[in-house]
Order: C-alpha cells, then structure tokens, then sequence
C-alpha cells in the first residue's frame, strides 16, 4: 500500500519511475560481446597466405608462429591498423548519423549532409593536383583539413540570420555548399587524369594500406567530437520534444545544433580522413540502436555507435573474403547491404515514427 501510494504521488507531481535499462544493458553487452568476436576474426582472417590457425598460434605466443617474419607483418602491420581503423570509422559515423538525426529531427539525415564529404573531397583533389600529396599520410591530412574547413562554412551560414541555428537552415547550407564543391571537383578533375585516378581509388572507400601512424593525429578530435556528443545527449533530448518545449526547460534550440554540427563535423571528418566517404552507416545504424533504447538519447548514442563499429569490422572481414584472393572496397558492402535496408525503413511506419521522434 506504501509503495503503491508513493508511486501515485510520484506521479502526481510529474515524476515517473525511471525506465528499465533492461533491453538496453543486454543490447549493450550482446554488442560488445560481438564486437570482441569480430576484432579478433579482423586479426586471424586476410587476403594473405597466413592461415587463421597460424595467426592465432601467433596470438597465444607460439615460439615458431612468433619467429615467423611474414605473419607478423601481417597481424601487426596490416591487419591491426586496419580493425583499429575499422573501429574509428564506426564508432565516429554511429555517433555522428545519431547526433545529426536528432538535432534535425529528420529520420534520414546522413552524416554527409554538412558537406564534409564533400569538403574532404574537394581538399584532397587540391592535395594530389597542386601540392603533390600522394602518401595516405598527406591525403588523411588533406581530408580532415577540407572536411572541417567545410564544416566551419556550413556552421557559419547556418548561423546567420533570423532562423540562426535551424534544422532547415542546417542541412540546406550543407546541401548548397555540398554540390558547390561537388562541382568544383569534377572540374579540377577534367584536366588531371593522374589525379583523377589517385582520387578515384580514394573515393571508393576502404582500409587497406591504414596505418597506425595514420590514426595517432585523429584521436584527439575524434575523443573531443565523442566528449562533446555525450555533452549533448540531455539538451538533444529535451530538443525531441520541440524547440517550444526546450526553450521552456532552459535550453537554447539553435546553439545546441552548432555545438553539434561541430562535433559532427569533427566525427565526420575523421572518418571520412582515415576510409574516404562511407555512405548509409550513419545512416543505418541509429535505426538499430532507437528500435532497442527508444527515446533515450544517451543509450541510444552509445548503442548507435557500438552498432557502427561491429558492422563496420564486419565489412572489412567480407571485404577481404568476398572475391579472395583480391579486395572488395568497404563502401561497396555497405552500399549492397545499406540499400535494401533503406528502402525497408522507408516501407515500415513503425521505425519511420521511431526516426521522427529521437
């Protein structure tokens, strides 16, 4: 009776009991415990000659497998670099598509939409006609300048006049700046086949030939980009109930788009600087994370990116696989896989409402 009454006061003063974190913890666990299983398939398996038993021989400290010159270049020097890369991308476009999907308030919105694919395209054809850039090293470089150079531009329209901040504002800047640089990229090219054919291999997207030098530099944007979506969990939560109801409850609707859009950018950027333009994962993965964490943003950000990352591994393992003993570019998994599933998101009201509203 005691307990009954409490929670009748409870709610009579507008507190709810919180909800059960359940689903979410389990969803959670099953995630990681499936992306531990994939980052060690991502060490065992390659398009080498190495075998699976043979790397893992390696793994456990067996003296022969350990003496074994080739397999440690493989495990240590292809393989390693390439799942840590794997899981950068992942984790950096989960968080991203799940921040940009809810400071729009639109289902659909892609981590390309503030024009930072097409910024990092543009600066890398800048790099490779007109300064020489031809190492991954110096085309990483070239895309996270480009990429957050976009970015700033899109953060700087978006915030001028009356509607400073809006979600519309937003994604038309990026569009409009996005199909700038488009253009202006497919006009560097028409005169530049060597550029053009260094592009298109970047282009297409993939992890082959990453190295660990290569993600050092990213990790403290990628760490204040994560910091910063995790800052902004609660003040997107209150932002699903409508810029009305946000501002009642003290929060500012258009600088905390900025504040997003900026660590989107620098998510993005990342990403894009390490495999070049992933399509649909950002897209795609905080569909699977809303369907268990519902409304909660933090669970949901947190199981969007985990989402991303085990999918992602999963990609580069087929993408070694598939048309053994050469390699299928990541981007076009995806795009197999991320198509289909689309186009059923788009046919099922059910996760289209659930889209609507995180």
């Amino acid at each position: 009776m005691q307990e009954a009454r409490g929670e009748t006061t409870g709610r009579r003063f507008g507190r709810r009991p919180p909800p059960e974190a359940g689903p979410v913890a389990w969803a959670a666990l099953g995630l990681v415990v499936l992306f531990l299983g994939l980052a060690l398939l991502s060490l065992l398996i390659g398009t080498g000659n190495s075998s699976p038993a043979r790397a893992w021989d390696y793994l456990l400290g067996d003296p022969t497998a350990r003496a074994d010159t080739q397999l440690r270049l493989a495990l240590l020097d292809v393989r390693l670099p390439r799942t840590l890369a794997a899981v950068l991308v992942g984790v950096c476009l989960g968080a991203a598509g799940c921040l940009l999907q809810a400071a729009t308030r639109n289902p659909l919105a892609e981590t390309g939409l503030l024009g930072v694919n097409s910024g990092a395209a543009f600066a890398v054809v800048l790099g490779l006609t007109f300064f020489g850039a031809t190492s991954p090293a110096a085309l990483l470089v070239w895309a996270l300048v480009g990429g957050t150079a976009a970015s700033a531009v899109v953060l700087l329209l978006a915030a001028s006049g009356r509607a400073a901040g809006s979600p519309l504002r937003l994604v038309l800047a990026g569009s409009a700046l996005g199909a700038t640089f488009h253009g202006l990229t497919a006009y560097v090219l028409l005169g530049t086949q060597s550029t053009f054919d260094t592009y298109r291999y970047w282009t297409i997207g993939s992890l082959a030939g990453v190295q660990v030098s290569d993600l050092l530099p990213l990790l403290p944007p990628a760490a204040v980009g994560l910091l910063t979506a995790l800052g902004c969990a609660r003040p997107l939560s209150a932002l699903g109930l409508g810029d009305d109801s946000a501002r009642s409850l003290g929060h500012h609707p258009g600088r905390i788009r900025l504040v997003v859009a900026g660590a989107v950018s620098l998510l993005v950027g990342c990403a894009v600087a390490v495999a070049g333009p992933i399509a649909f994962l950002g897209l795609l993965a905080p569909y699977a994370a809303r369907a268990v964490a519902g409304a909660r943003m933090t669970a949901t950000l947190v199981l969007s990116a985990l989402v991303a990352a085990d999918v992602m591994l999963l990609a580069d393992i087929l993408a070694r696989v598939v048309i053994r003993p050469w390699e299928t570019p990541v981007s076009v998994l995806l795009a197999f896989v991320g198509g289909p599933l689309l186009i059923w998101i788009a046919r099922s009201a059910r996760l289209s409402t659930a889209g609507a509203s995180a």
